[in-house]
């Protein structure tokens, strides 16, 4: 499996870059089912660039979205049709939104506060560091300027369980989905959980491959139904 996270660390590393020919490169080989979203945001930037070879993978990329339908699958497969000229637009605002950040808060510890995001920018803002920075004498802008913030509440980890449970029905070895499913009952679940995949290195990068995949499609859903999409990196914000 050591290949599959090499080929996920040089799609994420493209796509910070905002370098569409070599998300394009990193996905030559094929669309993985765990990396459908994060292929897709990599297309997004590929497409807008012009990058030889992205038109096709982003067709196959929303085609395998919408066939899996996972929570934002819809969302992201709209995207690439409207970048593709497919189809229209998606009526949302788009906002430079770090995903896995806003996952972050939406499925944090409801006690830590949640968030919030600067639609000017995009920068996703935990609670805590919005206290940190009350405490060290920075300027907080007013919390209530609906035009400067977005405000984010965290949704606690009840689907982040539900992964659990479909990432072990999931599993081929049966030995080790009835031990998986033994070990999540009751509190420490995830810590159990992860501690026991450590066992099997494999399952574990899988297990983290596929959470990553659920959390950052739901974050995409999240903002859809606020009224935003994320866009990829390197493309200017429109009003």
């Amino acid at each position: 499996m050591r290949g599959s996270d090499d080929r996920r660390t040089a799609l994420r590393s493209a796509i910070c870059d905002g370098d569409g020919r070599r998300v394009v490169v990193a996905l030559s080989k094929g669309l993985r089912g765990d990396l459908l979203q994060l292929a897709g945001d990599g297309l997004l930037l590929a497409l807008a660039e012009g990058a030889v070879g992205a038109p096709d993978l982003a067709r196959r990329c929303a085609e395998q979205l919408r066939g899996r339908a996972w929570a934002g699958d819809d969302d992201l497969a709209d995207q690439l049709d409207a970048a593709l000229s497919d189809r229209p637009a998606p009526m949302l605002r788009p906002l430079p939104v770090d995903l896995e950040e806003l996952a972050g808060i939406l499925e944090g510890d409801p006690a830590h506060g949640g968030g919030r995001i600067d639609l000017r920018t995009g920068e996703v803002w935990p609670q805590a560091a919005i206290d940190y920075a009350r405490e060290e004498g920075e300027v907080v802008p007013d919390d209530e300027d609906p035009d400067h913030w977005l405000a984010v509440w965290c949704e606690g980890s009840q689907t982040a369980y539900g992964d659990m449970e479909d990432f072990i029905e999931a599993l081929s070895d049966r030995d080790r989905a009835d031990r998986l499913s033994i070990v999540i009952s009751g509190r420490g679940a995830f810590r159990r959980f992860k501690d026991v995949l450590g066992r099997w290195p494999d399952e574990l990068e899988a297990w983290y491959a596929f959470s990553d995949e659920r959390q950052r499609g739901r974050a995409r859903a999240w903002l859809g139904a606020a009224g935003y999409s994320p866009r990829p990196a390197g493309r200017p914000m429109t009003r």
